[in-house]
């Protein structure tokens, strides 16, 4: 697969929005992104919580006033597209309105409210787009995807792009609650019942990776990081160890939502689902036995984006479509840092240990984003590069990955001294990956006062290790560049990696 993006923008280009219109069982969400590509941005991001999937199955009908506050967000939803200058607008329609009575009567009525067609999921469409969200938001995915709505859950098999049959299950959190009566001992018992239907998909999931796509699951995972004191609060790539999430789902099936630590970071209106939708997430797990639960951030609506790029966009790598897209409009040169990838490609090349490949798309997308703090004082440069890159809108990497990337970064200002190291990204990437940062950290820190961070340099200074020395070779008209700062970065490096550091004139 090539890591290099199919398509990127530079800094100034004009916008191109596209937005989707997510009208769910539970909420109605707006997301706005700046155009179609690999790894598109949101610009404007807005949800109403309808509840138009409440007591649809004890009454077959959408609630009045759920239809109300629907169309009042669509209406409200359709104008601000038009301010944002959104060309191209989907509107999506699952479980509610598929199963409720008077449910084409109410898409009538949306499509006038927001002046675009309505495209009525089936349960099985609505699988596919949330495995292609996570197709698009993990590398190489493997496992089941569960999406988790208001109305339904749906499951798939994934496999890097291939997606498996999907099932759909009238599971959802509010389906639950009105199926139950408001019980959750019968609600368990309707999952157990339900769940038979999904056997060809959970006897694949045993020691592969469950991944939870939907609001209510994301809540709890939000729960889960305030329980453990997690230091990390981006949601996408949170992973959890079945054991140690079977424990804290059955404190929530126990417990009052009001009483949960952070509880107060959920919406009320979702906070009655929560125990819904751990019955559920325990089901999964003691039938299917994953090896992790992995929390996504991207479903449907990511995956109806991903499904209209062409073959070369869609095989491009996520995490380095968004570092470019970076690096285009922060750094100060941005052919320095492809002029990085080679450089540094050739001296992990000359070392003796073995480079995963996610190890090297890591290290790509480090140099890609190594110079996006240049405008902040010196001081606090590596703070800043931190900051933007451990809670950066990142797809495509898990948050080991991302504590080494703000890790490598931080480390070419600050020195790469452990001691230099955060505690809690050093402990959130593990030692391996800090090595790994470290290394690079030392790289970038010759690198930057060899090129001054321009392009066009670092391949007439070509840098490798030996068995005994660390040795960047200076063309005849560069020697100058040989000063003493330059020798003790190389020298640096030689120390971090045990070998002498030197630097050689080319006669």
């Amino acid at each position: 697969m090539d890591l290099h993006p199919a398509t990127s923008h530079a800094a100034g280009d004009r916008l191109d929005p596209i937005a989707i219109i997510d009208i769910g069982s539970n909420s109605v969400r707006l997301v706005a992104y700046d155009r179609l590509g690999r790894s598109p941005t949101p610009i404007y991001n807005e949800k109403v919580l309808c509840g138009l999937g409440r007591n649809v199955l004890t009454t077959g009908r959408l609630n009045e006033e759920a239809v109300r506050r629907a169309l009042a967000a669509l209406a409200r939803f359709r104008v601000l597209c038009d301010t944002m200058g959104v060309r191209r607008l989907h509107v999506l329609a699952t479980a509610a309105a598929r199963d409720a009575e008077n449910g084409p009567d109410f898409l009538e009525a949306a499509r006038t409210a927001c002046g675009t067609e309505i495209q009525l999921l089936s349960g099985r469409r609505e699988a596919e787009l949330s495995a292609l969200g996570v197709i698009s938001g993990f590398n190489a995915p493997d496992g089941v995807v569960g999406d988790l709505g208001g109305g339904s859950l749906e499951l798939v098999d994934v496999r890097g792009a291939v997606v498996g049959q999907g099932v759909t299950m009238p599971l959802g959190g509010l389906a639950l609650q009105d199926l139950s009566g408001g019980s959750l001992k019968k609600a368990a018992k309707l999952v157990r019942e339900h769940m038979r239907k999904a056997a060809p998909q959970l006897e694949t999931l045993k020691g592969r990776t469950f991944y939870a796509v939907g609001g209510t699951w994301r809540a709890l995972a939000r729960l889960h990081m305030a329980a453990r004191q997690y230091p990390l609060h981006v949601m996408h790539g949170y992973t959890v160890e079945p054991s140690d999430e079977l424990s804290f789902l059955q404190v929530v099936e126990q417990s009052d939502a009001a009483q949960l630590q952070d509880v107060e970071a959920i919406s009320e209106a979702r906070r009655p689902l929560l125990a819904y939708g751990a019955v559920v997430l325990e089901e999964i797990i003691r039938v299917g036995r994953p090896r992790e639960i992995a929390i996504s951030a991207t479903g449907v609506r990511e995956g109806l984006l991903y499904e209209q790029l062409d073959r070369d966009a869609r095989a491009a790598d996520a995490l380095i479509a968004s570092a470019a897209e970076l690096n285009a409009l922060r750094a100060r040169s941005p052919g320095h840092a492809e002029d990085l990838i080679g450089w540094t490609d050739r001296f992990v090349e000359s070392l003796d240990g073995p480079e995963t490949l996610d190890e090297r798309r890591l290290r790509h997308a480090a140099c890609l984003l190594s110079d996006l703090a240049w405008r902040a004082h010196p001081d606090y440069r590596g703070e800043q590069s931190i900051a933007l890159i451990q809670n950066g809108a990142f797809t495509g990497i898990d948050h080991p990955g991302r504590a080494y990337l703000a890790l490598a970064v931080a480390l070419r200002h600050d020195g790469v001294a452990p001691e230099k190291a955060s505690p809690v990204l050093r402990a959130l990437a593990g030692p391996r990956l800090f090595e790994r940062a470290r290394l690079l950290g030392a790289l970038l820190r010759v690198a930057f006062p060899l090129s001054a961070g321009m392009g066009g340099v670092l391949g007439r200074t070509p840098l490798a290790a030996t068995d005994r020395a660390v040795t960047l070779r200076l063309p005849a008209e560069a020697a100058s560049l040989g000063s003493d700062r330059l020798l003790n970065r190389v020298r640096g490096l030689g120390r971090l990696i045990g070998r002498e550091g030197k630097i050689e004139v080319e006669r």
